[in-house]
């Protein structure tokens, strides 16, 4: 499928990126990037999206996995291109909804109305068992939600980054990895600057990513973070000056 690319399979355990938009708002439309986590058959949902493209993410999750055996759905954060479809979500599926405890409250807004089926992450956020490996829910507060994490499968060592890394970006040719991080760059920064807190948020971050074992970076917008253009990119964001570093600059 074009909007969808296989980033890990090896037979038990496989890692999907779609590419799902809602082309319906013409050139006022963000492109996204959805993930979905399957091992022996039961599957982890990641940013699945705005309740506009629900009919359309149901039937490319269901190609992987039955949708009764997604047993989590994870949320980075709590904007609407994120987690715009947990009503739906809610229905389609029995799974447990994982996200800061800073964003339970509000999923109501989105039509929620059972809350207790929300797992709640607590700011050092956790570790879970997910069939013989596990999931880390990492902390990546100000990044740029106040309550935002990232997910690290342990099989894979795929990171899953939600904003962090996002690029709008045209794809050519199918690409999904960036191919020059000095060329990609120019995507990066715009984003980056204006809506990390600040140097000391993006350095904590990048400091903490030492401690795990990370073949690839993947963000919900644009492309993923492989080799030297992950290493590079790390550099960069750990020296990055943005957000309440430049404020002076917003008056």
């Amino acid at each position: 499928m074009g909007n969808e690319h296989i980033l890990y399979d090896d037979g038990s355990h496989k890692c999907v990126m779609f590419s799902i938009d809602d082309e319906s708002q013409g050139d006022s439309y963000l492109s996204v990037n959805q993930f979905l986590i399957v091992q022996n058959g039961y599957g982890v949902l990641i940013d699945p999206g705005s309740a506009s493209i629900f009919d359309e993410m149901c039937d490319a999750v269901s190609r992987h996995v039955n949708l009764e055996n997604i047993k989590f759905i994870f949320f980075s954060h709590q904007d609407p291109d994120v987690a715009g479809s947990i009503a739906e979500w809610s229905i389609a599926t029995s799974a447990k909804f994982i996200m800061s405890a800073l964003w339970v409250r509000f999923m109501s807004h989105y039509g929620l109305s059972d809350l207790k089926r929300i797992i709640a992450l607590d700011d050092k956020g956790a570790k879970l068992a997910f069939g013989h490996e596990h999931l880390r829910f990492m902390p990546s507060h100000f990044m740029h939600s106040p309550g935002n994490f990232s997910l690290y499968d342990s099989k894979s060592k795929i990171l899953f980054s939600g904003d962090i890394g996002a690029a709008i970006v045209d794809v050519v040719d199918g690409a999904k990895e960036v191919a020059n991080f000095d060329e990609h760059v120019k995507h990066l920064a715009p984003f980056h600057k204006r809506y990390m807190a600040s140097n000391r948020a993006t350095k904590a971050w990048v400091e903490h990513l030492g401690k795990y074992d990370i073949d690839m970076i993947a963000p919900q917008h644009g492309l993923v973070f492989k080799g030297e253009s992950k290493v590079k990119f790390l550099e960069w964001l750990g020296s990055l000056q943005c957000g309440l570093d430049l404020i002076e600059k917003l008056y």
